[in-house]
């Protein structure tokens, strides 16, 4: 006998009650979600760091109009839900269990304070492991406060968990671009604080102080800036002998180049595509515009699951190394109307143009893995005779009057840290890099660092490295005096020169 379960307007006949019950197990909101969506919602949906509790409140009203005060009766902050901080010290600590080095950074200093004094402001994307961070530096002496990098990044329940224990936070997850200024402004202009270090990603608060209160580098030792896109802004005043304070280059850094940009591109490319698309990758042509450490993490990811991926560059050098490693380099223009996946990471604007997007086929997924927005020209699509359909948080499908969609991620903004997450381990590396240049840049010695951008030294570069080796239980082998010799090095290292190519 068939049994009969009516779903979603739609009469589903089943062989026997056991497959009718099995059906039953799965919830659908009001009956109105299909079975395969409430599957593949699931991805946006769970508790995990990136969709997180951040996506399940429903109050609309922005944490602008609100007054909210934490339990030591401080209401410097602006966050979405201050209630969620117990919620955002769960994630804190289990990120904690990734980050032993940062943790091993901040037993080792707590004692002597190296930051005691230091008044950190700092923009970057607010997650669980940059609160970590934010943390360490409170524990090494330094007072803080936070804003975020990225409109779309935060997590509303760990600047919640940070504005609770004391550090003054304006963030919150989905934030318009006044938004995004105002908070930057919140955290610089109080009169009562005065910030003496700068802690970038991107250069907006360095861009923000330079225009608005260019009299605070006047108390300022140093920038640190951990993006390409930031560097890049730190080495224009330089150029234009604009830069009036000391800033460290932790982007090129080779802790942060190699760990961040290759192999936690490598792994966060696939989990943001997938938890936002669904996609099957074996077969698909893909086109990675850049080859730089992303474009090459991307890359190796992409091809081991089978998809066929070209490249576009403008350097003959990475152009070369794309070609070795099996790739064809193209212009995207040659190739735009096969493509299934664009992708882009070149720290430019404009690489993918209107005129190429108009080009584009039915359902071609278009996504940024660069630092900044400019990338892909998103504004072009504004436009009267295009409609922007949203089918899922930060999934947008953008319907030209033909029928044709283009899939685009997170609005062309950062597709890793808006959709998915970034492997904890990895922001380790990238957050006791930055935490040893703040020290290194506020306890030097007047004189040391001039108005320029500079590369951490290599020596901290190795000490960043070895502090993370015991989780992988290495055993490093030691030169013998004989060696060490014949190499020309010290036994403690650095063990390669500031030129070396790693």
């Amino acid at each position: 006998m068939a049994h009969t379960h009516v779903h979603g307007g739609e009469r589903i006949q089943f062989a026997n009650a056991e497959d009718k019950q099995e059906f039953s197990k799965y919830p659908t909101k009001a009956g109105r979600r299909s079975l395969s969506r409430s599957i593949s919602q699931s991805s946006t949906d769970s508790y995990s760091s990136a969709a997180s509790y951040t996506d399940s409140s429903d109050d609309e009203t922005s944490p602008r109009d609100k007054t909210q005060v934490n339990t030591h009766g401080s209401s410097d902050f602006c966050v979405k839900n201050i209630k969620q901080a117990e919620f955002g010290r769960r994630e804190i600590e289990i990120a904690e269990q990734d980050m032993s080095a940062l943790i091993s950074l901040r037993k080792r200093a707590q004692g002597e304070k190296p930051l005691a004094g230091a008044k950190v402001v700092g923009c970057t994307h607010i997650t669980a492991q940059t609160a970590v961070l934010i943390e360490t530096l409170v524990a090494l002496g330094a007072q803080c406060r936070w804003t975020a990098c990225n409109i779309y990044s935060t997590q509303n329940e760990v600047a919640a968990a940070l504005a609770e224990l004391g550090v003054p936070v304006f963030a919150w997850k989905g934030e318009s671009e006044d938004d995004f200024w105002w908070c930057i402004d919140r955290c610089v202009s109080t009169e009562s604080w005065q910030a003496n270090m700068i802690l970038d990603d991107g250069g907006d608060l360095t861009h923000w102080v330079y225009k608005k209160y260019p009299s605070v580098f006047k108390k300022v030792r140093g920038i640190v800036e951990e993006s390409v896109t930031g560097v890049h802004r730190l080495y224009q005043l330089s150029k234009a002998s604009k830069l009036c304070v000391p800033a460290m280059n932790v982007n090129d850094s080779v802790t942060k180049q190699k760990f961040d940009n290759l192999y936690c591109c490598r792994e966060s490319i696939l989990d943001g595509l997938k938890r936002t698309t669904d996609i099957m990758f074996g077969g698909k042509q893909v086109v990675v515009c850049g080859y730089g450490e992303v474009g090459k993490g991307c890359c190796t990811a992409l091809k081991a699951l089978g998809a066929i991926v070209c490249i576009t560059e403008i350097d003959p050098i990475c152009a070369l190394q794309a070609c070795m490693d099996g790739f064809r380099v193209v212009k995207l223009s040659e190739v735009i109307r096969q493509m299934d996946v664009v992708i882009t990471c070149t720290g430019n604007k404009n690489v993918v143009t209107r005129e190429q997007l108009d080009r584009m086929k039915n359902g071609c997924v278009v996504c940024n893995m660069g630092h900044s927005n400019t990338e892909i020209d998103v504004a072009s699509l504004r436009s009267p005779e295009l409609t922007w359909e949203r089918v899922r948080s930060q999934v947008d499908h953008i319907i030209w009057p033909d029928g044709k969609r283009v899939v685009m991620l997170a609005e062309g903004r950062l597709l890793n840290l808006s959709c998915s997450t970034v492997p904890t381990f990895v922001l380790s590396i990238t957050a006791t890099t930055q935490a040893l240049a703040l020290i290194e840049l506020f306890n030097a010695p007047e004189g040391r660092y001039k108005q320029d951008v500079y590369l951490l030294p290599k020596k901290m570069d190795e000490y960043v490295a070895s502090l993370h080796l015991p989780n992988f239980d290495a055993h490093l082998t030691e030169l013998s005096d004989e060696q060490a010799k014949y190499m020309g090095l010290n036994k403690n290292g650095p063990f390669k020169p500031n030129y070396y190519r790693y």
